[in-house]
């Protein structure tokens, strides 16, 4: 329930407080005198995309400050919870407007955004007026509005749906897949043949390299390792070497050891050698080679670089190269089946999407008429007991809230056709269908102010006493704020003030007077009479006030 509106410098309001309560809040006032901008002021500190700049003239900033009341359980404390504030008892709203255009807002001192306010307007606030066409009189949200009176959940149609459209981005990504690969299909068979046949391993590149140019080298190098190792050999130095022991050894009995540590020497001589003429024949036997080999290493060389040029990649890479492009081939070769189970998947999620539509068509096809038999129970008393209201559902275009489309429609005469709202009703006769409407879908909304924008514009008379009644019977199960030219509906307030606009010095003020028992009076016998207030018009508007 919204406890307090608190207004600074807001365009032609200096400073304003106006303190509500529960039941029926009305306020009155001429044309003009503000009204409109208690609203505004309203909407702003709840979020709403309202006017631009609301700052008064010469004012550095404009406030607005809302508190409301916030008992436990209400809905709006799960958005507190989100946003990291503390839910209380009490919920104060402030927003500024500064007079460079900024815009900063507060839910109990913690600064919050824009959407933050909205998302708890949504929960606290209900604005309605003949000429909203943010819900009733826009066609888009009725749908909606219907699933909020047969209390429709929605949750498992909208994973159905998601579960669909899922499964079908799968199928489509797999076909064009398939489709890009069946295109190449000829290209990858011969390139995977190709790389199979070669069959190059990694590393092979540089290792037939150096041994082709080796190879190469050999004729070169040959002869001077065979000269080496003849010089190393027993004609050569080893020959010499074991003459040079031998000679030794038989003199080294008469040296008294004076040669054992050169025969020594000699001897580990003799195995250096003799290792290193096993290498040289080693290399001899190396360089020994078939000269048809360098063909066929230089052949094999030549075609794994070829091959590797041709597919743009490093001859080392080829053997992975080849590993996706056989992995390209298998998906192709088990595209069909995998096509196949994604078809089925598709099928099923649209089985599961059109089941779970038909459960919520028929619920609301049920509630639907629920809702007319309402609507014709609430228009009786409006006098408009002739008048059909007609919820209309039809095919739509599928989606996550199913494949109907809702749209209210009514005829304002028996055998007259049927039509929406905003365009069959007359303007009282709409503000009369829109109230029945919002008694109809709101129900007992406890924790909500509704706020009703001279929704009485057109009646007069009996209907006009009809549409009070109907408002003070709605005022007690929530806190229901009037904006009225009526003076039969201003009677049924519970709480009255009056919006007055006042000339001060060069500036024009608007202001809020709480009404007693007597203001009242002379506030309903002035809509009732204009200009100039009568002894008669007093004695009419005792009589509306009378209980």
């Amino acid at each position: 329930m919204l406890r307090s509106l608190d207004i600074r410098d807001v365009l032609i309001i200096n400073r304003l407080s106006l303190e509500l309560g529960p039941g029926l809040n009305v306020l009155t006032g001429e044309t003009g005198a503000g009204k409109s901008i208690l609203l505004d002021a309203l909407g702003f500190v709840l979020g709403w995309r309202g006017r631009a700049e609301l700052v008064r003239q010469g004012a550095a900033q404009g406030e607005v400050t809302a508190v409301f009341d916030l008992p436990p359980g209400h809905r709006a404390r799960a958005v507190l919870d989100a946003a990291g504030i503390e839910p209380e008892d009490e919920l104060f709203l402030r927003r500024i407007n500064a007079a460079d255009g900024r815009k900063t807002a507060f839910v109990n001192d913690r600064r919050v955004s824009g959407e933050v306010l909205r998302d708890l307007s949504d929960l606290l606030v209900e604005l309605h007026g003949q000429h909203d066409d943010r819900g009733l009189l826009n066609p888009r949200g009725h749908r909606a509005l219907l699933d909020a009176f047969a209390g429709l959940d929605l949750g498992g149609l909208r994973a159905a749906w998601a579960s669909q459209r899922l499964a079908r981005q799968a199928l489509a990504e797999a076909e064009g897949t398939l489709a890009r690969a069946a295109a190449e299909e000829d290209f990858l068979r011969h390139a995977v043949a190709e790389l199979d046949k070669l069959n190059p391993e990694p590393g092979e590149d540089a290792a037939l390299d150096a041994r082709r140019r080796l190879m190469q080298g050999a004729g070169r190098i040959r002869e001077d390792v065979a000269k080496a190792l003849a010089a190393v050999s027993e004609d050569g130095a080893e020959g010499r070497m074991r003459d040079a022991l031998r000679w030794l050894d038989g003199a080294a009995d008469k040296a008294e050891g004076q040669l054992d540590a050169a025969m020594a020497a000699l001897n580990r001589a003799l195995i250096e050698l003799g290792e290193a003429q096993a290498g040289v024949e080693r290399a001899l036997d190396v360089l020994d080679f078939d000269p048809g080999e360098l063909e066929r290493v230089e052949e094999r060389l030549f075609a794994i670089r070829a091959l590797a040029r041709k597919h743009g990649v490093l001859a080392d890479d080829l053997g992975s190269f080849a590993g996706d492009l056989r992995a390209r081939l298998a998906a192709i070769d088990g595209g069909a089946a995998g096509i196949a189970r994604l078809q089925k998947a598709v099928a099923e999620a649209e089985t599961a999407f059109a089941t779970e539509a038909a459960r919520v068509t028929t619920a609301r096809r049920a509630a639907a008429v629920r809702l007319d038999a309402a609507m014709a129970a609430e228009l009786a008393p409006l006098k408009m007991e002739r008048a059909v209201f007609a919820t209309e559902i039809s095919g739509g275009e599928p989606g996550p809230e199913g494949v109907d489309a809702v749209t209210f429609t009514v005829a304002t005469n028996p055998g007259a056709p049927a039509g929406a709202l905003n365009r069959i009703a007359s303007g009282g006769e709409l503000s009369r269908f829109l109230l029945a409407l919002k008694v109809c879908l709101t129900g007992e909304s406890p924790g909500l102010t509704l706020i009703f924008d001279e929704i009485d514009r057109g009646v007069g008379g009996a209907t006009a006493d009809a549409v009070g009644r109907r408002l003070k019977a709605l005022a007690q199960g929530a806190q229901v704020l009037v904006v009225t030219h009526s003076p039969q509906v201003a009677a049924f307030g519970a709480r009255h003030w009056r919006v007055e606009k006042r000339v001060t010095g060069e500036q024009t003020l608007s202001t809020v007077v709480a009404l007693d028992a007597d203001a009242r009076v002379e506030e309903i016998a002035r809509m009732l009479a204009g200009d100039t207030v009568t002894e008669a018009a007093r004695a009419a508007a005792r009589a509306l006030l009378v209980p």
